[in-house]
């Protein structure tokens, strides 16, 4: 959605008034921003003056008027002008924006930015981004290795061991500790005269790898028995990650209470019956692994196609956008990282104060991914446009029909109901749209990549042989961002930005 209807929606404004009086600059200088210096008159102010004081004079006590009533030079000369035009400002400015870039014929690509330059009388200056430039270069001559990586047995194995260790049963056992025993233990640890472990009655597995409460804590435990007390010290070393205890010694006296050992099941046709709703043996466990990991790997190899067709894309290209496009990407993605840390009941700045980082550090360790997420939105999005991809009513009606049938196995009649009339609104259908559109586009970059350059004229179905379509969840979230030509943007680079923030989320 662009920005000039953005603003007009969210203000209410659809008045066509015309602003010649306003003065305007154009600066054409560059092929991808546009800058505007705008300057009003005090009578282009005085209809924006009055809006302000309309709002102001119901919040304002005035003497000898009732509130609300207080006419405006009353209130302007108690107020002043100047409380009057800052209110003003937040629709002043956006609204005569607006107007401007219509009479000036400009389409803003994204939202400007603004910089109020003097308030007597009101100027300021807006720098617009425009349509940025993308040459996809020799795309067709893009070619992508495919993984084609094959489920073997011992892959299946490893799965089976997995879901054999966690059905073990923990029992009591009479001998001594080892490795891989669960143990009830009381601990003290002390330091200096100080307890920096106390616990009683805690389970603990010692393992060679374990490295809780301390480092070299666990193999002191080897050979005891139940109800056996020990007293042992433990040399903390000099590069262990907490400064206050490194180098230092912790004397600890621990009791074992319990001693368990792990028993598996055995591996027949009786442990596949225990598993999830059953198995009539354990070759149909094994097959059902097989086809769990085959698919799983396939989704894998299909996900690192597109994200390294992408990427060979972008290489490929010469993108010249403007940097105004580039931070409002940073200002995206830090507002995604603050919503998920917020659903985990934090916020961003507890999140920052926690690692230690100022929010420009943050901000600046985010700025590759998103260039890196721009720079994929912009090319998938020129490569629709020279493929020529669009998505037909038809397409859309077929995925609703689709989506409708996956929801109602089982699903109660109000609730199918719901969702009917849900999946029939126009937002809904255009983030349907959004969806098959964005799909299309990865499929057919992919099929190039592949050397499949006469695949996309051979189905008319956007969606033909697609894995991983689209799902009502996903049509819902696309939905959200508020427009199907957006959808592009945040779809078809999933697999980019995905692996972009878990590296940023790995890195943090």
């Amino acid at each position: 959605m662009h920005w000039i209807r953005w603003c007009r929606i969210a203000l209410g404004w659809t008045d066509e008034r015309s602003v010649s009086t306003v003065k305007v600059t154009r600066d054409n200088a560059s092929p991808i921003e546009l800058t505007l210096t705008v300057e009003l008159a005090e009578e282009d102010e005085n209809p924006f003056i009055d809006r302000s004081y309309r709002r102001t004079v119901s919040r304002v006590n005035i003497p000898g008027f009732r509130r609300g009533k207080a006419p405006r030079h009353i209130v302007e000369r108690m107020l002043g002008r100047p409380t009057l035009l800052q209110e003003a400002l937040d629709f002043m400015v956006p609204e005569t924006l607006d107007q401007v870039l219509r009479e000036q014929e400009v389409e803003a690509f994204a939202e400007p930015s603004i910089e109020i330059t003097d308030l007597e009388p009101v100027s300021f200056t807006a720098t617009i981004p425009l349509e940025p430039t993308v040459d996809l270069g020799d795309y067709l001559s893009i070619r992508v290795e495919s993984d084609t990586t094959e489920v073997i047995d011992e892959d299946v194995d490893r799965v089976i061991e997995r879901i054999q260790q966690e059905q073990a049963v923990w029992e009591p056992v009479e001998r001594a500790v080892e490795y891989g025993d669960r143990l009830n233990l009381n601990v003290r640890g002390t330091m200096e005269d100080e307890t920096v472990v106390e616990d009683d009655d805690v389970e603990y597995v010692p393992e060679e790898a374990n490295v809780l409460p301390f480092p070299g804590f666990a193999p002191n435990l080897l050979g005891m028995v139940e109800e056996e007390e020990r007293e042992f010290m433990v040399t903390i070393p000099e590069d262990y990650p907490r400064e206050q205890y490194a180098g230092k010694d912790v004397q600890f006296q621990v009791t074992v209470l319990s001693v368990k050992e792990k028993n598996l099941p055995d591996l027949d046709d009786e442990f596949a019956k225990s598993i999830g709703e059953g198995f009539d043996d354990l070759e149909a466990l094994r097959a059902n692994i097989l086809e769990s990991l085959t698919s799983q790997a396939e989704s894998a190899a299909r996900n690192q196609l597109e994200q390294q067709s992408l990427e060979a894309l972008c290489d490929a290209a010469v993108v010249n956008a403007s940097p105004i496009l580039f931070e409002r990407e940073l200002e995206s993605m830090q507002e995604e990282r603050d919503r998920m840390l917020r659903q985990q009941n934090l916020d961003l700045t507890t999140y920052l104060r926690f690692l230690g980082k100022s929010l420009e550090e943050f901000r600046e360790e985010m700025r590759p991914n998103a260039e890196r997420r721009l720079t994929g939105a912009l090319v998938m999005r020129k490569l629709a446009q020279v493929e020529e991809i669009e998505i037909s009513d038809e397409d859309v009606q077929s995925e609703t029909d689709r989506l409708l049938g996956l929801s109602s196995e089982g699903a109660e009649q109000d609730n199918l109901e719901q969702l009917r009339e849900y999946l029939g609104m126009e937002s809904t259908r255009e983030g349907i749209r959004g969806s098959l559109h964005s799909r299309r586009v990865m499929e057919r970059l992919t099929e190039i990549t592949q050397g499949n350059l006469d695949s996309g004229d051979e189905s008319d179905d956007p969606v033909a042989g697609a894995a991983g379509e689209p799902t009502a969840e996903a049509i819902v979230e696309t939905e959200s961002d508020g427009a199907a030509d957006e959808a592009i943007a945040d779809e078809a680079i999933a697999a980019d930005a995905v692996a972009a923030d878990d590296e940023e989320e790995t890195r943090d």
